[in-house]
């Protein structure tokens, strides 16, 4: 029992952090604030930045939102930055709802609203732009709140979050709030080397435990299993539950199957009445009965699985909706709603759909109703009216944030999302549901990582609401229960920095400090704090090496001789016989090459056998118009083949000729039977050919004739080499190749510490040293002096452009490729500067005027210029034009509808207006560097592009 001076002080401290800031801001909140989030308001209220990393749903932005009422208390301003416009949009309106509209702003590039309040919201774009241009909102701002900062790795956009941090005053408060890393307290470190230096400057606060548990489970056919032996499979479990491992190993020796559903509706046309199930199986809050024992139950899929409708079924049964499945498919997304309405599925009331319905016609009202049937608008609402959604970046922006505060609020119970959602706003579920652990990461299929996989279930469990939250991955054969607990048992998810100079930043540096200092700045990047780093363990291996190798030298010596000598012949002349055999092998493969060059349409040459046959008759060759590099031929068993080099040992041998059929078509597989046929009873096959181009035979080309030279010189020094080794004293010696081996282990032990040093060197001031090459590449185009030391007047004009492809649109600008275009055209050319085509579209693009074609030609020399550029001055290449959308984009500008604009494209409508949007963004750049006459025709431009569905959106 505590005594009554300590009851005393106790009251004491209880009564002061009542009255603190901090104590009021608690007192104000409808729930009681976890440890972390009261050490970390504590440590603000002191004037510490801080770091917070915390799981999803943990309830870290309370943090952020005690330094904005800080800011308020204390007169200052506070800016709330972000990585999208959504997640700028919800955070706008939850601060509103607390400081009220007249206090709070939102600055997102294409939306201003009040924005010299105390208080605003922008994405962390708009704040780097304001401090590169010495905004005059900067002026009294405190405190800086870098919500999601971990997207600083992302790879196209993280750099701008190194910027702002670097770049902020010492006297700014930066709260850093991020998802789970497991290199946190490095990233504090460097937080407090950029931020002041002491450990007051930047406090660490890394919570890993879920204020709600999360639970693991796995779905085979329509049965759902805990992932984890112990009970619920939570957290700090790690044996996978061997009853889901036997349940598993019977599906997969079961063969035979057949729909469960089958004679089931089908489709629309077959949707059956709907119905209204309240939950069963578990509480309201997500709870479940642990003395149900689950009965295996086989899937509607081949295989077992079960269908979308399925899982939703069973997930409503148990009580674990409200649930987002992930799947990672645009078109699956769409489709699974469309098999939800198919099979006539309802999981809310009826007179709960007719509010929604309602309330979707009120939002879509500025929308024109002759383009809602091109948005899918009446599947969307009726999906909506019946407790479900798809939800995806291809979907118009409209409809997604309509979905997002439907779901929020708990009136849409299921929803199918890509993984987009989990980086984006507030959206919490009580289950998350994984159809696939692959996903297309832009440019191929890659499994989902353990830092992916933790994001995407991190949604599960809404605090407050539920007492646990639910991940569940659907089992499909192929799939590995001990690798998905793999997945989510993992805690380590580093975070690493993507941060790169690029030329805007060059010079928006340079003219803001000088190019000295920015060397400097750019020194303090979290790039170079992690390379100088991972320098500090190669730099030991270094050392260590170094002694390993005075060792080396002490066993190899000799008392005939200098040993170290006579071991670095023998080394050269190893080396000198290994290059001979490369240069051997160069000489051989540019014959091979030139023989496939000088082969013609109706030789037969020999082949090696095997599966392709043995003789091939060749259909076309290099020296055919438009034709492959490589030869096309039929084989003598009918199929098609290009030749390559790497499919030949010598020189490919001409054995006959044989008459092509002047219609012959290679894709009927008639017409090659034929010919194959032919080619077997024309041409006699040989024996198996050893003869080739005579080696050492008079070289044909420039590349052939140097390797031949190098041959030839090689077997010199060869000579040379053996000569003086036999002369050698040391070759005598009785313990000669024992001493021999210590020298061979020096020289392997010598190329290993030369290549560390290398990577020492190479990894050693790289973020300066690639700005240094970018001034001297800007210096050269005249954006900076010749010195390098300042900004000239077109490089003024390079600040305002912070577009990827910078150099190209302020070389566009300086040469005039826009002055003769009109406003749709415009927006057609600049549309190619900033879209990226999905996967691997293929295609020429439709170009709507001369004057585009023009211009675009024009920029596309441009590119390739700056490309060589960048390439002489070692730097990183861009990537390359694009104008699959610049006929869209051009009759949207003109005025047409979004039917006529959509009908003849392979975009959706989403897409098409975040590619609207990105091209307004960069016509704004324009209008700012650009001459009177390109800006008023980018103001045209835009004033144009922003009407119906762009302008009626209000996240993108």
């Amino acid at each position: 029992m505590a005594s009554p001076a300590e009851r005393y002080v106790r009251s004491r401290e209880q009564a002061t952090w009542a009255a603190s800031p901090a104590g009021r801001f608690a007192s104000s909140l409808d729930f009681d604030l976890d440890p972390f989030q009261l050490e970390a308001i504590a440590a603000v209220q002191e004037g510490s930045g801080v770091l917070v990393a915390a799981p999803t749903g943990s309830g870290k932005t309370v943090v952020g939102e005690f330094a904005v009422a800080q800011a308020l208390e204390t007169g200052r301003k506070a800016f709330y930055t972000t990585p999208i416009k959504a997640l700028s949009n919800q955070k706008y309106h939850d601060l509103v709802a607390r400081h009220g509209a007249d206090m709070v702003g939102l600055l997102t590039g294409d939306a201003s609203i009040n924005g010299d309040a105390p208080v605003v919201v922008m994405t962390t774009e708009v704040l780097r732009n304001m401090m590169y241009a010495s905004s005059s909102t900067l002026t009294g701002l405190g405190y800086v709140v870098m919500d999601e900062v971990h997207y600083l790795a992302d790879r196209w956009r993280g750099a701008v979050w190194e910027e702002v941090i670097i770049h902020l005053p010492p006297s700014v408060q930066v709260v850093s709030l991020s998802a789970t890393v497991s290199n946190a307290e490095e990233f504090g470190d460097w937080l407090r080397t950029v931020r002041g230096g002491t450990p007051e400057s930047m406090r660490v606060i890394v919570a890993e435990h879920r204020p709600v548990p999360l639970w693991q489970h796995m779905m085979v056919g329509t049965t759902m299993f805990d992932l984890f032996v112990n009970e619920g499979g939570g957290e700090g479990s790690t044996r996978v539950n061997p009853e889901l491992l036997q349940r598993i190993s019977q599906a997969e020796r079961s063969t035979g199957w057949a729909r469960e559903d089958a004679g089931a509706p089908r489709g629309r046309r077959g949707a059956v009445q709907g119905r209204y199930v309240s939950h069963r199986g578990r509480d309201d809050r997500g709870r479940r009965p642990r003395d149900v024992t689950p009965v295996p139950e086989r899937g509607a899929l081949p295989g077992g699985a079960a269908s979308r409708a399925q899982v939703i079924d069973r997930l409503e049964r148990q009580g674990l909706l409200p649930a987002i499945t992930f799947i990672f498919s645009r078109a699956g997304c769409d489709g699974a709603v469309q098999q939800l309405l198919g099979r006539g599925t309802r999981l809310i009331p009826e007179g709960d759909g007719s509010e929604i319905r309602n309330l979707v016609e009120r939002r879509v009202a500025e929308v024109d109703p002759s383009d809602l049937g091109v948005l899918g608008y009446h599947d969307f609402v009726e999906g909506l009216s019946r407790g479900f959604a798809a939800h995806h970046a291809g979907m118009l922006p409209l409809f997604r944030e309509v979905v997002e505060e439907l779901f929020t609020v708990g009136r849409v119970r299921a929803v199918f999302a890509t993984e987009t959602l989990a980086l984006g706003i507030n959206m919490p579920a009580r289950t998350v549901v994984l159809e696939k652990l692959m996903k297309f990461n832009g440019e191929s299929h890659v499994p989902v990582t353990p830092a992916e996989y933790t994001q995407l279930t991190g949604r599960a469990g809404r605090r407050g609401i539920d007492v646990e939250g639910h991940a569940v991955v659907l089992w499909r054969r192929g799939v590995d229960p001990v690798e998905i607990a793999g997945l989510a048992s993992t805690r380590t998810y580093p975070l690493r920095s993507s941060f790169r100079p690029s030329s805007n930043m060059a010079v928006n540096l340079v003219a803001q400090y000088g190019r000295a200092r920015a060397h400097e700045l750019l020194q303090s990047s979290f790039a170079q704090f992690q390379a100088d780093r991972s320098v500090v363990g190669l730099t030991t291996r270094v050392r260590e090496n170094q002694t390993a190798l005075e060792g080396y030298a002490e066993a190899m010596e000799c008392d005939r001789g200098d040993f170290s000598e006579y071991g670095r012949m023998r080394h050269q002349l190893g080396e000198l016989e290994k290059k001979m055999a490369r240069g051997r092998q160069v000489e051989r493969r540019a014959d091979i090459a030139q023989g496939l060059e000088d082969l013609e349409p109706g030789q037969v040459i020999q082949l090696d056998g095997g599966r392709k046959g043995t003789m091939a008759v060749v259909l076309r060759s290099p020296r055919t118009p438009t034709a492959s590099p490589e030869p096309s031929v039929l084989t003598s068993n009918g199929s098609l083949q290009r030749l390559t080099v790497a499919g030949f040992k010598d020189v490919p041998e001409v054995i006959g000729t044989l008459r092509i059929p002047q219609h012959f078509n290679p894709r009927s597989p008639r017409s090659r039977k034929d010919l194959a046929s032919a080619l077997r009873d024309t041409v006699r096959e040989p024996p198996p050919s050893r003869k080739g181009r005579q080696r050492g035979a008079q070289p044909d080309d420039g590349a052939t004739e140097t390797a031949y030279s190098s041959v030839r010189g090689g077997e010199d020094r060869v000579d040379e080499l053996r000569s003086r080794l036999k002369a050698h004293p040391c070759h005598a010696c009785p313990e000669r190749e024992e001493h021999a081996r210590w020298a061979a282990r020096w020289w392997k032990l010598r190329r290993e510490t030369d290549d560390l040093q290398r990577r020492v060197s190479n990894r050693t001031n790289t973020v300066a040293t690639t700005f240094e090459r970018i001034c001297d590449l800007l210096s050269g185009l005249g954006y900076l002096t010749p010195d390098g030391q300042a900004v000239t007047p077109e490089g003024g004009r390079l600040r305002r452009i912070y577009t990827e492809l910078d150099l190209v649109v302020a070389e566009a600008l300086r040469r005039g490729t826009w002055a003769r275009l009109t406003a749709p055209d415009l927006a057609a050319v600049v549309s190619a500067l900033v879209h990226e085509a999905r996967g691997d579209a293929v295609g020429v693009p439709r170009i709507p005027t001369v004057e585009v074609e023009e211009a675009l030609g024009e920029m596309a020399v441009i590119w390739r210029e700056v490309a060589t550029l960048k390439s002489e001055h070692h730097l990183d290449g861009d990537r390359e034009l694009d104008a699959g959308v610049a006929w869209m984009m051009h009759r949207w500008t003109a005025g047409r509808s979004l039917d006529e604009v959509l009908r003849d494209g392979d975009l959706s409508a989403g897409d098409f207006v975040r590619r609207c949007k990105q091209v307004v963004d960069l016509l704004g750049q324009i209008a700012q560097a650009a001459d009177p006459h390109v800006a008023r025709t980018a103001r045209q431009a835009n004033d144009t592009i922003l009407r119906g569905v762009v302008a009626a959106d209000r996240l993108d």
